[in-house]
């Protein structure tokens, strides 16, 4: 019914699909995500102070690894005061401290203590011997060594590890609820951008349909919107973590010491550098990916519904390479875009390491000159991983945005494409129990494109009940004059007026439930036989269905079936094309509607079939005004009026016998279907 649009199906790729600016897609993708700016701003809050808690603590490491080192290092100064406290008084016990210092304990630290004495007084800046130190320590008694040997500030330690404790769990918490709202944005965003087109194709014009592939739109509906779901899960809520982790690491280290913070950073500038030549080189090839993507689709739906004539013609051969061609492109695209985008994350992962050498190296130097202390080292270790990772997995995020974005561009230009006027202004109603029947057309001009009319100049007039035939070689302008007079498309000049009221002041829903349709291709949905039958309709009872089938002769076929009404179609192999026909004719039969249209409804049954099925057709036009369109003559001698076409003009009109006395076009088309 659709085939009349230039190119039928369509085989031309839509020109629309030409890749276009990354940054532009995000902002559109932004733009689009306006219902869920407020739970992002959460995510954004929720990120930001778990990235707050997670830098902060390195600096509690700092510190507790300074507490350690405290620990563990010799205090010169302290065992020099020790000593001078202990000499005052050689001969007597004495209490440092809190802690009893026997005479005798004291003549063995006074002994020991001159065998270090050389060790102790060395300059600030070298080396001291500690094995020695340590070893002389551990041979004096117990009280002097209670005195001098190094201590942990456990206490202070146990207090600062419960705060890194308590910071990683609420940064956990904080994490996991960024998570848990970005995971809720992306889905719902998916939801939205189905749902939207949903509500686009019934709102898109047929001359759409025509000049695109099918299997191109059905990937951008299915591919492209799973594409953008995905990628977007993937790496939106990573992108918004990591980038306050980054930002955050950056402020801390700056904050703990700048000369380490700019090493870190300069060392990393490569990676900053080297994921913006990726980007655009890469992103031409996701979106070449998508277009192709569609092509494969658009060739495969296209096989498989004329599997039967690709067979009958050898055409397995030619098909294949085609397909080979495509999916070779798709090869390709996908070869060179994972490719370039794998690179990013064994890089940024070069990049990090390098930046914890040239941390080390830098603090080491620091160190030694006494800038810095070695927590502040460890610190800065941990703040290098924290800077560095969030590139790295930010690299690995946009790098799955690039699909993302090129299926965006792909599902924004179908949800952009121009839509049917707008009807909400109309408000001509036409009762449809009360309907007189009379339909005019009236200079009616069309043309699928502007530069060629097809319908020239069609005038023509149906009084309530009668029964109209269309006839005329293929390409005259049948089935496009039923396609206008259903409003599918709309003229381009003149009118069609149903009981004197114009088509173009009345909604097409409203032209729509006046007709019932039964068309040349046979439609079956998914789902029983009962339901492919009331299609769209409530309240039908078993009975009333049964009594149609028996009318169009389908109840014996029904009867053979394993469940009756109730037999799925897709598990029944043993409907015919011919049986599959009878039922769209049942389904026609249950639409109670005023006006009939019958585009050539009985081309696939059999001639004792149409002739069941003619008489049931008889039944159903009884008080109906009816456009048949049919090749086969033979079925419409009995229609009230004929209108012949050819090159979209009426040339001929009367009944059936008035037409073959004429010995006009209508009769010699009626006389060559009998030739032999």
């Amino acid at each position: 019914m659709f085939n009349g649009g230039p190119g039928g199906g369509g085989c031309k790729r839509d020109e629309g699909t030409k890749a276009k600016n990354f940054a532009n897609a995000l902002k559109r993708m932004g733009r689009e995500m306006k219902a869920y700016y407020v739970a992002i701003v959460f995510a954004v809050i929720m990120s930001i102070g778990g990235s707050i808690l997670s830098v902060v603590t390195p600096d509690k490491l700092a510190q507790i690894t300074d507490e350690i080192t405290a620990g563990l290092r010799i205090d010169r100064d302290h065992i020099t005061e020790v000593s001078a406290g202990l000499m005052q008084n050689p001969q007597e016990a004495s209490t440092i401290d809190g802690i009893v210092v026997s005479a005798e304990d004291k003549m063995t630290f006074v002994q020991k203590m001159q065998l270090l004495q050389s060790e102790l007084e060395v300059d600030e800046y070298e080396e001291i011997d500690a094995t020695k130190i340590y070893a002389a320590i551990d041979e004096m008694p117990e009280s002097i060594r209670n005195l001098i040997e190094p201590k942990m500030n456990m206490e202070a330690i146990k207090y600062l590890a419960l705060i890194m404790v308590a910071l990683y769990l609420a940064s956990a918490i904080l994490e996991f609820l960024e998570g848990w709202i970005m995971a809720h944005v992306t889905a719902g965003f998916a939801r939205d951008l189905r749902n939207q087109i949903s509500r686009k194709i019934n709102r898109l014009p047929l001359r759409y349909f025509d000049k695109h592939q099918i299997g191109d739109i059905l990937s951008r509906v299915t591919n492209d919107v799973d594409s953008v779901a995905s990628s977007l899960d993937n790496s939106f809520g990573t992108i918004i973590g990591e980038g306050s982790l980054l930002l955050g690491a950056a402020v801390m280290m700056f904050a703990t010491n700048w000369i380490l913070a700019l090493v870190a950073i300069v060392s990393s500038l490569f990676g900053f550098i080297f994921v913006a030549i990726i980007l655009a080189k890469s992103q031409k090839y996701f979106t070449d990916r998508q277009i192709e993507l569609g092509n494969v689709n658009s060739h495969i739906e296209e096989v498989y519904s004329g599997l039967a004539v690709v067979k009958a013609y050898d055409g397995k051969a030619t098909a294949d390479r085609k397909f080979d061609r495509i999916n070779h492109k798709i090869y390709i695209a996908n070869q060179k875009s994972q490719f370039l985008s794998g690179m990013m994350h064994p890089f940024m992962a070069f990049v990090g390491n390098f930046g914890y050498v040239a941390v080390c190296v830098a603090g080491a130097l620091l160190t030694m000159n006494g800038v810095i202390s070695f927590g502040i080292i460890v610190a800065f270790i941990t703040y290098v991983r924290l800077f560095s990772s969030p590139l790295s997995r930010i690299a690995q995020a946009i790098g799955s945005l690039q699909p993302a974005a090129a299926s965006s561009e792909r599902v924004f230009e179908f949800i952009d494409e121009e839509e049917m006027p707008s009807e909400r202004s109309l408000e001509t109603h036409i009762d449809k129990d009360s309907v007189r029947g009379d339909i005019e057309f009236d200079h009616v001009k069309f043309g699928y494109d502007d530069s060629k009319l097809i319908i020239k100049d069609f005038s023509a007039k149906a009084k309530a009940g009668q029964k109209i035939a269309i006839v005329g070689p293929t390409g005259a302008g049948k089935t496009t004059m039923v396609n206008l007079l259903m409003k599918f498309y709309d003229i381009n000049s003149g009118d069609i007026r149903i009981d004197g009221k114009s088509t173009k002041e009345m909604t097409r829903e409203e032209i729509h439930s006046l007709f019932t349709m039964v068309l040349q291709d046979t439609w079956m949905f998914s789902g029983t036989v009962r339901d492919n039958i009331v299609y769209n309709h409530t309240n039908v009872t078993d009975n009333q269905i049964m009594k149609v089938c028996d009318e169009v002769g389908l109840s014996h076929f029904i009867k053979t079936l394993p469940h009756g009404l109730k037999t799925d179609i897709s598990e029944s192999d043993a409907i015919s094309a011919g049986q599959k026909q009878l039922i769209t004719i049942a389904r026609g039969m249950i639409e109670d509607a005023p006006f009939l249209i019958l585009d050539e409804a009985t081309s696939n049954v059999d001639t004792r079939t149409e002739e069941l099925v003619q008489k049931a057709m008889d039944k159903l036009m009884e008080g109906r005004t009816s456009f048949i369109i049919a090749h086969r003559l033979s079925t419409i001698k009995n229609a009230d009026l004929i209108l012949v076409m050819n090159e979209g003009n009426i040339i001929e009109t009367g009944s059936h016998k008035e037409l073959m006395a004429k010995g006009g076009f209508y009769a010699d088309l009626y006389n060559s279907q009998f030739a032999l």
